[in-house]
């Protein structure tokens, strides 16, 4: 069964002679331990299609399943919750709270969400991230790559069902990104979940189990 599927999905902005195909009709479904990458130039497309697969963004048509719940079709209580159950996200911001240490970034998934990692994972995801140093440290204490890996432990540590990563290795270094990669996979085949990475780093797709090219709205896999 398809964890996450997309049928004639398709998203315009703008009107008359402005109006522009943003993604362009796409058909798609990521199976459970899946890896996915969606590789492409900028303005592609890529962007477009992570949020919608999200429920970030609505499509102009189409629908979008998750685990069969058609997300396409709910009203934005309801859509939220499932953003909060079964959505990972890592975006190229990290997202972070300002005013919360490391540990407390994640300690507040606690009051939302209980089913998230066990205190003897965290330890565990703390070290995996190299990040265990810095739990008591503020995001203005942390390079851009420190803030990138705790917004990827965010994303673990709720468990959910999928993780939709923008560029999550943009501002790392080459080690830290192949390590993050071999995270991601790993979490991804124990733990059955299914993730798509959206990723200009073409070395980054040896690690995928599936790789689509998105060119001007149009999806295809390689």
């Amino acid at each position: 069964m398809a964890v996450l599927e997309m049928k004639q999905v398709k998203k315009s902005f703008g009107t008359g002679h402005k109006k522009v195909d943003a993604l362009k009709e796409t058909n798609f479904q990521a199976e459970r331990g899946e890896l996915i990458a969606v590789i492409g130039p900028s303005g592609s497309g890529k962007s477009t299609f992570l949020t919608i697969a999200g429920g970030l963004l609505s499509p102009t048509n189409g629908e979008i399943l998750i685990n069969n719940t058609n997300i396409s079709t709910l009203k934005e209580k309801q859509l939220s919750k499932i953003r909060l159950k079964e959505i990972g996200f890592i975006l190229q911001a990290s997202n972070l709270v300002p005013f919360l240490t490391v540990e407390k970034q994640l300690k507040l998934l606690d009051k939302v969400k209980k089913d998230n990692m066990t205190k003897d994972q965290l330890e565990q995801l703390y070290k995996d991230l190299g990040i265990g140093d810095l739990r008591d440290k503020y995001p203005s204490d942390l390079s851009g790559g420190e803030r990138q890996r705790v917004a990827i432990a965010k994303a673990l540590y709720s468990n959910p069902s999928i993780i939709l990563a923008d560029e999550p290795t943009a501002s790392l270094d080459s080690d830290r990104a192949y390590e993050v990669m071999e995270l991601l996979k790993e979490e991804t085949k124990n733990k059955k979940t299914t993730t798509i990475v959206v990723t200009h780093d073409i070395r980054l797709v040896d690690y995928c189990d599936k790789v689509y090219k998105m060119v001007d709205g149009v999806m295809g896999l390689q």
